[in-house]
């Protein structure tokens, strides 16, 4: 004899309201890793300076600029190096140095790494995490600088896939572990 009254099973305490989505969303993130290229958050010019340019001259730019990162380049515009404000820190500042004497040539990452705009994503965040690098500079087949691409930019770009699930988010909210007792 079936007991028609029993009620459904209860979700699990592992369960919660974004679980039921996230084979789907899973699906959305993986075709996005795919399919989108590097172009789409590549989207600031970088900021482009003289290898026999100071330190000095290079912060100044990157303060008006709001950027993280120079690119030193050649006569003719293309690549020879990249300096982040973290690598000018530690170089010149960390060294004892002066950044209106140092130029950047001595203190520049040169063969650099680099992406083009058409890399997929998945190339882009496999390349920064293998190298540990949280900045690279996007070339063209000319090698001249066209973008930056960031952790930050990956990690907005991440937020934009996502909106509902990462924006609307309660204040503090957190998963519950399951150790944890419920209230009462």
């Amino acid at each position: 004899m079936k007991n028609r009254g029993t009620p459904p099973l209860a979700t699990s305490e592992y369960h919660d309201e974004y679980s039921e989505t996230l084979g789907l969303e899973f699906r959305k993130l993986e075709d996005a890793l795919l399919s989108d290229a590097v172009g789409i958050l590549a989207s600031r010019e970088p900021v482009r300076i003289a290898e026999r340019a100071t330190v000095a001259e290079a912060l100044a730019s990157m303060l008006t600029s709001d950027a993280v990162a120079v690119v030193a380049v050649d006569e003719g515009g293309r690549l020879v190096g990249i300096a982040t404000d973290r690598d000018l820190l530690a170089r010149v500042y960390g060294a004892g140095g002066d950044a209106a004497r140092t130029r950047l040539a001595e203190v520049i990452t040169r063969d650099v790494e680099t992406l083009n705009p058409e890399d997929r994503m998945c190339y882009a965040v496999s390349r920064m995490m293998t190298l540990g690098c949280r900045t690279m500079p996007v070339v063209d087949v000319e090698r001249r600088p066209v973008g930056i691409v960031t952790v930050d930019d990956i990690v907005k770009w991440l937020a934009a896939l996502f909106p509902e699930a990462i924006l609307n988010l309660r204040p503090g909210d957190r998963l519950k572990r399951p150790s944890e007792r419920d209230g009462g």
